[in-house]
């Protein structure tokens, strides 16, 4: 207690120095946190602002051949069928679900005829199985409720569809639950309304229909316009997805070394991207928040210099009175610990309220940016922080202290 009152009596006699050697580390540690909150915000917002399906989903589109096979020539359009998915069942059993989508028209441009009333627009319209929410989970529905397997059974004319498909056939006061619309001409009841945030909220502009109801209004027979595949739980989905497309390849008598015969989308590689990309970025972060943070601490580091210097006479007279080399240098790191605990402690407290308030404010305000969700700063990198400002009081304060700890009695007394 002695040596903190001492330490404190010393921080009172040089306040403005105090703040100012304080701010440093005070402004270092806030810079860090708030570009570590950023980057995660960024990283959230990067992963789920553009793909709003779980990471673990596999999509297989069938495509042209590349490459000659048993008497089949390069060109060759491949075409997948209700089969495979039955064949992929029954042999991969680390498949959890599995579903098909068809498209009436295009996959890419909504060129499909929806009318409500003297309400109209064009849409994807897609046909799928009833496991396919389970695959698509991340998609939130804001009311009724999703495809069921009673729906594929019965061949109900049911659709769900997104919120934006709902703001153009719908006014902002009509319920679209329970209503029916024209999909070329032909009535389907409206059950659930979902908002499906993928390629920036485009893929709520979409209807579903059960696929049995799709093929026997729409036709299309057996054909499947693409497979997405879902992986049980701790399964390998790179290796889950080497075997799925060689059992396709068997099927379709496609050459094992054709890569262009299917365009295959892993969820789990793009997640790796993502992660390798941000973790770059999340490094980066770190130098430049810890280059800030060393400008404080040299900052403290030249104070302390300048400290020792004015207590020259005073330490060689405790020196002299037998004081203990090793209290004085654990008395000056004390009070550059001290002077650098408290500044970033409260630079950390800012920059995680910082945080919480800009979070909080883009829930309440439901904003959901393209690029940037709810920034946040984990349990462990505070304490990471917390570390990192022990060990730079540490350091801005050992040069100085040695230095003391090396000051003779006689010279001291001979110092102005």
């Amino acid at each position: 207690m002695d040596g903190l009152q001492e330490i404190l009596f010393t921080l009172r006699q040089n306040k403005l120095r105090t703040a100012l050697t304080a701010f440093g580390v005070f402004w270092g540690i806030l810079m860090l946190v708030l570009l570590l909150g950023a980057g995660r915000g960024m990283q959230k917002g990067m992963s789920e602002g553009r793909f709003n399906d779980m990471n673990d989903c596999i999509w297989i589109f069938p495509n042209i051949t590349s490459v000659p096979y048993k008497g089949f020539g390069v060109g060759r359009e491949v075409e997948f069928t209700e089969s495979d998915m039955a064949a992929i069942r029954q042999q991969l059993p680390d498949v959890r679900y599995i579903s098909s989508e068809n498209s009436l028209g295009s996959f890419v441009n909504p060129d499909t005829l929806v009318t409500y009333g003297l309400s109209s627009g064009s849409f994807n319209i897609l046909g799928v199985g009833d496991q396919y929410f389970n695959i698509k989970e991340k998609v939130k529905f804001n009311d009724g409720r999703r495809l069921n397997p009673y729906d594929t059974e019965d061949n109900r004319k049911v659709v769900v569809i997104g919120t934006r498909v709902s703001e153009k056939l719908f006014s902002s006061t009509d319920n679209p639950i329970g209503k029916q619309i024209q999909i070329n001409g032909i009535a389907f009841s409206v059950v659930g309304l979902f908002y499906d945030k993928g390629n920036r909220g485009v893929m709520s502009e979409r209807i579903y229909i059960p696929v049995s109801t799709f093929k026997k209004t729409f036709g299309g027979g057996e054909k499947v316009s693409l497979i997405v595949v879902r992986p049980k739980a701790n399964v390998d989905g790179f290796e889950l997805e080497d075997k799925i497309v060689a059992l396709l390849k068997q099927r379709h008598n496609i050459a094992p070394d054709d890569v262009r015969a299917m365009e295959i989308n892993n969820m789990a590689r793009q997640a790796v991207e993502i992660k390798s990309i941000f973790n770059g970025v999340t490094a980066f972060i770190w130098i430049v928040g810890i280059g800030t943070l060393l400008a404080g601490v040299v900052g403290v580091s030249n104070i302390m210099i300048i400290t020792v210097k004015e207590r020259t006479r005073e330490i060689g007279i405790r020196k002299a009175l037998g004081a203990n080399p090793n209290s004085i240098v654990l008395g000056l790191l004390f009070e550059s610990v001290l002077v650098t605990s408290v500044a970033g402690y409260i630079g950390l407290i800012l920059g995680v309220v910082i945080l919480e308030v800009v979070s909080a404010t883009l829930i309440r305000l439901n904003m959901e940016l393209a690029y940037f969700q709810k920034p946040e700063v984990d349990l462990s990198i505070a304490i990471s922080a917390l570390l990192l400002l022990i060990v730079a009081g540490v350091i801005a304060g050992l040069v100085p202290a040695l230095r003391a700890a090396r000051i003779m009695p006689i010279e001291a007394m001979r110092a102005d």
